[in-house]
């Protein structure tokens, strides 16, 4: 699982983990755009089934610039994830420099109407031209 996803964080019983790709195809580095992918995996190890409502990421730049976007749930969705199971999700992030990083958290719901917040692990954005 860590080659797929290497980067994870672990709140209570819920794990996000995180894999990014560079798209080089959607980048124009002349143009000052860089573009990622990101692959997330939320996992319920718990007993209880959990409800994600909404997300909280913060985007930082190259430059130190930071970014914070908000918003119900993930890709139009608020999956509910029983217990042993997971929920899989791919997004995008543009930036105007060719490294950054992402983190964040989720606010879900449990089955007993309870609201908690779960991790998002901080992950690189690196450019391959600029790893070298």
């Amino acid at each position: 699982m860590k080659e797929l996803f290497p980067h994870s964080a672990k709140t209570g019983d819920i794990v996000v983990r995180v894999s990014v790709s560079f798209l080089p195809e959607q980048s124009e580095p002349a143009k000052g755009r860089w573009f990622w992918a990101y692959h997330i995996r939320i996992e319920n190890e718990g007993e209880a089934r959990v409800k994600l409502v909404s997300r909280e990421w913060v985007i930082r730049d190259g430059r130190g610039g930071r970014h914070e976007v908000s918003g119900e749930g993930v890709v139009g969705e608020k999956p509910v994830i029983e217990p042993g199971q997971s929920f899989d999700y791919v997004s995008g992030c543009p930036l105007s420099t060719p490294t950054g990083s992402m983190e964040g958290r989720y606010n879900m719901v449990a089955s007993d109407g309870s609201s908690f917040a779960v991790d998002i692990p901080r992950f690189p954005l690196v450019a391959p031209a600029v790893m070298s």
